[in-house]
């Protein structure tokens, strides 16, 4: 298998078994060990390649130990410490990463939890582990943009001056990423300000703060929105040769889309991975009616796709809020039928069964 298809196989197991374990050593069993084994190509059973419950005397600090040591050579390159897959792996978590970085060969640790990892080096000064990691590798949520620089450390490619080089810009662009999706999400008031005085040339009060604050996070998801159907437009015409219509972004309604979500809707984030699902549905709807007819609402339980923005008229549901996502088709009785699905991809797979749904309605 390649590179990229080995890491996709793993995300799919721990996507489907995380929700199953709920202890550390569990965690180590069935999702650290396949990741180095599979991903990185180390044999997990030679104790000259991983060594378990690696013990090295620190200071005062006497049989402390590291759940992993990679070694290559004789000499430690990578020093694993992990935690259960039901916890988010914090830097604090890593008390004895710090310490056993100055003390071995090592230049690059990993704290884990099996889902999310997290790698760290020593640029910020010389054999002191930083206390952020270069990079952070979602199994959940894989940026296909990291999966080279995983590569590199993996086995067959290990080639650590070419990880520590590009060290530093992974670090910041990681981070800045992160920051940049999170004010998407919630944007804060330094973001709502930074765009409120690029627009607004009156004074920023208390009342315009308040006003902007909407206005910021509608700009923010529409812009998604169209990003989303920019990419999808290119994908779509470059691979098949088919004409996406270009439509006004449907504007995100706070209105719930089924009985269960009133008085809930509060607690709604409508993702840009549902943006992107939509766009799928919405382009395959398209060969059955006017893109402008098909339209979206969010709600707490699920992201509907409807036709002329009517309850009534459901074409699709995305299920997209677990760790398993599925797609929800209703049939002539209104009954749903829920298709897990691993990529959004798949979608395109029921491409019958929406237009089918289009088709009665109209």
């Amino acid at each position: 298998m390649e590179f990229h298809d080995r890491i996709a196989a793993l995300a799919t197991k721990v996507s489907n078994q995380a929700s199953a374990i709920g202890t550390e050593e569990a965690t180590k069993n069935a999702f650290v060990m396949p990741f180095i084994s599979t991903i990185l190509g180390y044999d997990v059973f030679d104790p000259l390649e991983v060594v378990p419950e690696f013990t090295a005397d620190v200071g005062i600090k006497k049989g402390e130990k590291v759940d992993y040591a990679i070694m290559r050579d004789g000499e430690v390159q990578i020093l694993i410490e992990c935690k259960a897959s039901t916890g988010t792996p914090k830097i604090e978590h890593a008390s004895q990463l710090f310490r056993y970085f100055s003390t071995t060969n090592a230049r690059i640790a990993a704290l884990t939890n099996g889902v999310i990892w997290q790698f760290f080096t020593d640029l910020d000064a010389p054999n002191k582990m930083d206390a952020k990691p270069f990079l952070v590798l979602d199994l959940l949520d894989i940026d296909d943009t990291l999966i080279p620089e995983v590569q590199k450390l993996s086995k067959d490619t290990f080639d650590l001056e070419s990880i520590i080089s590009a060290a530093e810009e992974l670090k910041y662009v990681g981070a800045l990423k992160r920051e940049i999706a999170g004010q998407f999400r919630e944007p804060s008031d330094e973001w709502i300000k930074f765009f409120t005085q690029r627009v607004y040339e009156g004074s920023y009060t208390a009342r315009v703060r308040e006003q902007f604050s909407a206005l910021v996070r509608k700009a923010s998801r529409q812009f998604l929105t169209e990003s989303v159907n920019d990419r999808l437009k290119t994908a779509l015409g470059a691979g098949a040769g088919i004409v996406v219509p270009t439509a006004e972004p449907a504007a995100v309604s706070s209105e719930p889309v089924a009985q269960d979500d009133l008085n809930r809707d509060t607690e709604i984030e409508t993702t840009l991975e549902e943006l992107e699902g939509y766009q799928i549905v919405k382009a395959i709807a398209c060969g059955e009616t006017k893109p402008q007819r098909i339209t979206h609402r969010d709600a707490k339980s699920y992201f509907a796709v409807l036709l002329d923005d009517n309850n009534r008229k459901p074409i699709a549901r995305l299920h997209f809020n677990g760790r398993q996502k599925y797609l929800g088709l209703l049939d002539e009785q209104k009954v749903e039928v829920r298709h897990p699905i691993d990529e959004l991809d798949e979608i395109y797979q029921y491409a019958d069964a929406i237009r089918a749904a289009v088709v009665r309605y109209r």
